[in-house]
């Protein structure tokens, strides 16, 4: 049988769904997280297309998401001299959505 990883890696999210639910366990915590999980998975199936998206060229890791973050917003806030007030910090990120939605159009 496949590992979980590469059940999830190649788009077998039904049988990943199964195996995470028939775990059995003594550990009611543990129980209840991977039921917790496995109800993720099954919701969001449709989400999990990754040999599509590779395919396509596209990232299916959030490195990508935390480093245009790093890049838009983190290092706008935080050049030499600024000083932000908890308002004025949360304004940034929708400023730079703004600013970069020409980009996109």
């Amino acid at each position: 049988m496949m590992i979980h990883q590469d059940l999830l890696d190649n788009c077998k999210i039904k049988k990943l769904v199964t195996s995470l639910r028939s775990i059995e366990t003594p550990s009611a915590e543990l129980a209840d997280k991977l039921r917790t999980e496995a109800e993720y998975f099954r919701r969001n199936a449709r989400r999990m297309r990754y040999p599509k998206f590779r395919r396509q060229h596209l990232f299916v890791g959030t490195g990508v998401i935390e480093a245009g973050r790093k890049t838009l917003i983190g290092a706008r806030c935080k050049q030499s001299g600024m000083f932000w007030t908890v308002r004025g910090a949360n304004a940034i990120p929708a400023l730079r959505c703004l600013g970069s939605e020409r980009w996109w159009r």
